[in-house]
């Protein structure tokens, strides 16, 4: 693949994770659950909230991975993370689907989200491999912790939802065990603790808007 090749396909990813028509590659987990009809109102939008949530932690996960990728001094490890982002690439698709079965909308923020990702993980990756895979490694630990308190908070009977948040929850605990086997160091607390704080702000603000 040319390198003009590659810039189309890495801008047209972009652009998907921003503005919507994600495409995935593997079925939407709980296609032979029914919809949302056995929601009351209440029920919808926080479960519309929640997936809104997990959409914009793909966004910036494409947004991580492509700056990374950008930037990896290893063949195999770019090869990895291009791997990792094309199944992140299938969480996108699921929760953009999921929200549109709602009536709901993805965030309204997704630029900043992802503009704001791109430049962290550009930084991580420049910081050499193992500190990008370390970081890439806590990323999805806490992104896997996300996805279990979603599990917990989502209803009972939106098994459709809870099947698509549970393969998501699955795919990171193996993205994450892929980037320390690759090589990735734990991260130092301190930034442990600012990417908590970050994801804070981000997850109840997408909460919302």
């Amino acid at each position: 693949m040319s390198p003009i090749d590659r810039f189309i396909l890495e801008f047209d990813t972009a652009l998907r994770s921003v503005v919507g028509g994600a495409h995935a590659h593997r079925p939407t987990p709980g296609s032979d659950f029914g919809g949302s009809s056995g929601l009351d109102p209440a029920e919808r939008k926080h479960t519309a909230g929640l997936m809104r949530v997990n959409h914009v932690g793909e966004v910036c996960a494409q947004a991580l991975y492509q700056s990374q990728k950008l930037v990896a001094r290893n063949p195999q490890i770019q090869e990895m993370l291009d791997h990792s982002g094309q199944e992140e690439m299938d969480h996108l698709a699921w929760c953009e689907t999921r929200l549109q079965e709602l009536g709901s909308h993805t965030s309204y923020l997704n630029p900043i989200w992802y503009a704001g990702s791109f430049a962290i993980g550009l930084a991580a990756g420049l910081a050499g491999d193992k500190w990008s895979l370390g970081f890439v490694a806590e990323t999805e630990k806490q992104v896997e912790n996300h996805l279990e308190s979603h599990l917990e908070k989502l209803p009972k009977e939106d098994e459709r939802s809870r099947a698509i948040v549970d393969q998501m929850r699955i795919d990171e605990i193996t993205h994450g065990q892929a980037a320390k086997n690759a090589g990735g160091v734990n991260l130092p607390e301190p930034i442990q603790k600012i990417m908590q704080a970050m994801s804070k702000v981000m997850t109840t603000t997408a909460y919302k808007i």
